[in-house]
């Protein structure tokens, strides 16, 4: 099987495949999903950039030249559109309902344990699928998901998240009587 910083999605097929790294292939597309596994199988090497707060989450970008750099510099034109966040978790932090403003994505626990509640389902009768990612899970997600991530544990969790596109804006929602109510909505150089 090849690394983990080679492994590339064909977006036509959904496939994971090799990259091709010979000279003059055409433009190629690297997942959100590979993306966050890959920096999960390197996190040694930014866990020295992270940081824990007690008042809430902490989360860091990571710029693209730099995940690049830290994967495979042919990466970084694939990387220039999109936006690695690196996040830390205390036990009992967590982020309401969101959804990513129409940008897909996919995150890797590194350390701890998560919770993610997802909702869906039809207008009326949303509710919420709750899962629990340990260390080494890659959840990936599309453009219209909305859920909610915690920390339910006792130790401190550590996260990489990748977006493509990189985040605009990000709403926030409310969960009453099977009805996902907006209740807000952050931009990106405004609110974060």
């Amino acid at each position: 099987m090849p690394p983990l910083t080679s492994l590339l999605t064909d977006a036509s097929q959904g496939r994971t495949t090799p990259a091709d790294t010979t000279a003059g292939t055409a433009a190629r597309t690297t997942s959100a999903a590979a993306v966050a596994a890959a920096l999960a199988a390197v996190a040694e090497a930014w866990l020295p950039r992270v940081e824990y707060r007690a008042a809430s989450r902490w989360t860091g970008l990571l710029p693209a030249e730099d995940a690049a750099a830290l994967l495979d510099p042919a990466l970084a034109t694939d990387l220039a559109g999109a936006q690695v966040w690196l996040l830390t978790w205390l036990p009992g932090q967590g982020t309401p309902l969101h959804d990513h403003g129409g940008s897909a994505g996919a995150f890797a626990v590194v350390r701890g344990t998560l919770t993610e509640d997802t909702v869906g389902g039809p207008v009326g009768a949303v509710r919420e699928v709750r899962a629990q990612l340990t260390a080494g899970r890659v959840r990936p997600f599309g453009p219209h998901h909305v859920h909610r991530v915690t920390n339910r544990g006792t130790a401190a969790a550590v996260s990489v998240h990748a977006y493509t596109p990189g985040l605009r804006q990000m709403s926030t929602y409310d969960l009453d009587g099977g009805v996902l109510l907006h209740t807000g909505t952050e931009r990106a150089g405004v609110d974060w």
